[in-house]
């Protein structure tokens, strides 16, 4: 059954009390709601990063491994007890849901959201449109294709329309349009702006989305938005240009993918400037790699790298907490082996990315965290 989203007011006061306050069901037209039969909420500790993050209105997320939720106990449990929304890792891309054109794939993505249901989380759905990871049949590239310009156009929207229409009601923020920019600030070639001869694909797809479910909150997501440069420009003036054409955009997601090789990013100015455009903004996959040894994955060459690492974590939550219109603070993932980082860079600069290890215990990444929650709702520190 989908339900309305939780009032922040009464997931803050279950985190208060440990979880031991009863959730009353939705009452319906004409029924008695004291009559009604509250069912039990679930526990979680007082001081986890969803009950200390609720004190402050701030959701804390992960990203989901479809494959461990449910067959890794531990795994689950960390997921359920410690963030109050999650992101679908891959189980929403295109690739997952729509491999066989025509044929849908829901049940590992209904899943997340029936676990989400359950634990009195929010759900962020990733991604719409990008162009990774899509079905071979459209393209295998995101540049090429051999569908006509008029059947991409086709597609895109009922893709757009069936995913979002599927979860209508269950989604809290989309990512409706992913990564549109290469870091020079130029739109990139991909698929979808040879079809629509430009990046006029943006607007549309944002517009089908909202049809799809209007209280969905619709979010651009890049990365490198953090550094003021070229990029976070670009997609500035995207937002402006969106405004200015009533485009239904309400949010702008940060990455956060950080290095301690290349220096902390001016943040807060720019979460503050897209605010300021009427934005909410949100770190959706925050992640900080450090030099590694080259012989021995995740292990830092330098002591003093973690410490480095648990830097960046901090300011980035700071940064976060200091913006009201930032609403969720989301680690792309939260267990070193499952991190999408060893896999991808080639150089020594990535690993130990995350704020848990290879056996899923939490790291000093952790703590920093926990005790920036705990001081930003004025509560004390244990641990």
């Amino acid at each position: 059954m989908r339900r309305p989203w939780l009032p922040l007011a009464v997931a803050t006061a279950t985190a208060l009390l440990g979880g031991q306050l009863a959730f009353a069901g939705s009452a319906t037209a004409g029924s008695d709601p004291v009559a009604a039969k509250p069912s039990p909420a679930p526990a979680y500790p007082a001081d986890s990063l969803r009950a200390l993050a609720a004190r402050v209105g701030l959701r804390i997320g992960t990203a989901v491994n479809a494959d461990e939720l449910g067959s890794n106990e531990k795994y689950t449990q960390i997921t359920a007890e410690q963030f109050s929304s999650v992101t679908a890792e891959n189980a929403m891309k295109w690739a997952e849901v729509e491999a066989v054109r025509g044929t849908y794939t829901w049940e590992k993505a209904d899943q997340l959201v029936a676990f989400a249901e359950k634990n009195r989380q929010l759900v962020r759905g990733h991604t719409l449109l990008w162009h990774n990871q899509l079905p071979a049949w459209l393209s295998t590239d995101g540049y090429t294709t051999t569908l006509s310009n008029e059947e991409v156009k086709a597609v895109l929207k009922e893709h757009i329309f069936a995913q979002v229409r599927h979860f209508k009601g269950d989604i809290w923020q989309w990512d409706v349009v992913n990564e549109a920019f290469d870091d020079n600030g130029q739109p990139r070639q991909t698929i979808w702006y040879k079809a629509w001869g430009g990046t006029g694909y943006i607007a549309d797809a944002f517009r089908w989305a909202h049809q799809a479910d209007p209280k969905a909150l619709l979010f651009y997501n890049d990365y490198n938005l953090e550094f003021t440069g070229p990029k976070s420009n670009a997609v500035y003036e995207l937002v402006k240009s969106l405004k200015a054409q009533r485009v239904p955009i309400h949010g702008v997601g940060f990455q956060g993918h950080l290095s301690t090789q290349y220096g902390y990013p001016d943040l807060l100015s720019n979460l503050e400037r897209f605010a300021a455009l009427g934005q909410k903004v949100a770190l959706t996959e925050v992640d900080v790699r450090t030099l590694t040894k080259p012989d021995a994955v995740n292990v830092p060459v330098d002591a003093l790298a973690p410490y480095a690492q648990e830097s960046y974590w901090s300011r980035s939550l700071k940064a976060c907490l200091a913006v009201r219109a930032c609403i969720s603070f989301t680690p792309w993932g939260f267990g070193d082996s499952y991190s999408w980082v060893p896999g991808w860079f080639d150089d020594p600069q990535a690993g130990a990315a995350l704020i848990y290890d290879e056996q899923l215990n939490p790291k000093g990444q952790y703590h920093v965290l926990q005790q920036d929650l705990a001081l930003a709702a004025g509560a004390p520190h244990r641990g």
